[in-house]
């Protein structure tokens, strides 16, 4: 189950109390406090996790508790620190506040953390209030109250290029050829129903991720076919692969792939303006069907007036494929270097 948003309520420890304690010893006339600090009490850290890829396990478990410190004793001895608790989420996850909306982190790398809830801090025992004027003194700190967090995760997956177009287009079928992800296939609309991600091999030492988002029709970026879900997960894409092709009973005009086109570019655009930015490939895909491959030149053209490239490509019998990974993986160069360029200046 593919889970991209949960709400949790994270409590973090109390510290433990300080110690009220003074040394009884045979032979000591004048026993001073040894009563020691208490410990820390545990926090509830949140850290990004490759090996994840949904937050399905939050979804069941929704409340966090770390454990409390240790009180102080006598003797000098301090508590015990009570250990943190760790929640692995998956990389690409955004915290925020549910009480104000306010975004507390975005864990967008392996190992990145967040500690959501701090532990209490320990209480000094009255060791530390001994002074010249109170040789004995009898209070110690209570220990350090537990922070108590409501937080509400969602998750953006992170994938170098993402696959976009109406239902049924082909993009599972297409990164199932080009990747070893194996999404969900059928000759029906709507048979993605979660992002599927995969790896391209461009070589030994190269490769990229390709996601394959759920189709998007008209309206999505309200959320119709839940597409306002699915459009939050190209958002982090450097690059974007629109297919447009023709769907059984459609008729056979070039005029309909660019109403299409036009139709799933303004929902992006309306999403987040940001995604109408981002370069993107445009590719015809089911070229092995003989109607699409006849009207193949007249949607070059009408493309063309619009200044955009059309490849294309047969996930069924391969044809394409290779030249369609190979200007992937160079528009993807392009876009990573032109990044590193913006990141430096």
């Amino acid at each position: 189950m593919f889970v991209d948003r949960v709400q949790l309520e994270l409590q973090a420890g109390k510290g433990g109390d300080g110690c009220v304690s003074f040394r009884r010893e045979k032979y000591v006339p004048y026993g001073g406090p040894n009563g020691g600090d208490g410990g820390r009490g545990g926090s509830v850290i949140l850290r990004a996790d490759l090996e994840l890829t949904t937050l399905l396990d939050q979804r069941y478990t929704k409340h966090y508790h770390a454990r409390n410190g240790q009180p102080g004793m006598g003797s000098d001895c301090y508590g015990a620190a009570a250990e943190d608790l760790l929640v692995r989420v998956p990389v690409g996850t955004l915290v925020y506040d549910e009480g104000t909306g306010e975004l507390l982190a975005d864990l967008d790398r392996h190992g990145a953390e967040l500690v959501a809830a701090k532990g209490g801090k320990g209480g000094r025992g009255n060791i530390h209030f001994k002074s010249s004027t109170q040789q004995a003194p009898r209070k110690a700190e209570a220990g350090g109250p537990a922070e108590l967090r409501r937080l509400r995760l969602e998750l953006r997956l992170l994938a170098d290029v993402g696959v976009v177009g109406v239902p049924n287009a082909g993009k599972s079928t297409l990164v199932s050829r080009v990747s070893r992800a194996r999404p969900k296939i059928a000759d029906y609309p709507f048979t993605t129903l979660v992002p599927t991600l995969g790896v391209v091999s461009l070589g030994e030492s190269d490769s990229f991720v390709i996601a394959d988002v759920p189709g998007l029709i008209e309206g999505a970026h309200q959320g119709a076919g839940l597409g306002d879900r699915f459009l939050k997960h190209v958002e982090r894409c450097a690059l974007l692969v629109h297919l447009v092709t023709w769907l059984p009973g459609d008729p056979p005009e070039p005029e309909l792939l660019l109403q299409r086109f036009d139709a799933i570019e303004r929902e992006m655009a309306l999403f987040s303006p940001g995604l109408s930015r981002k370069p993107r490939l445009v590719a015809v895909s089911k070229l092995d069907i003989t109607e699409v491959r006849d009207l193949l030149p007249a949607v070059r053209k009408l493309f063309t007036k619009r200044k955009k490239k059309i490849l294309a490509f047969s996930a069924a019998t391969g044809e394409g494929l290779d030249k369609l990974v190979i200007e992937l993986g160079r528009q993807l160069h392009r876009v990573r270097k032109a990044s590193r360029k913006q990141e430096t200046d």
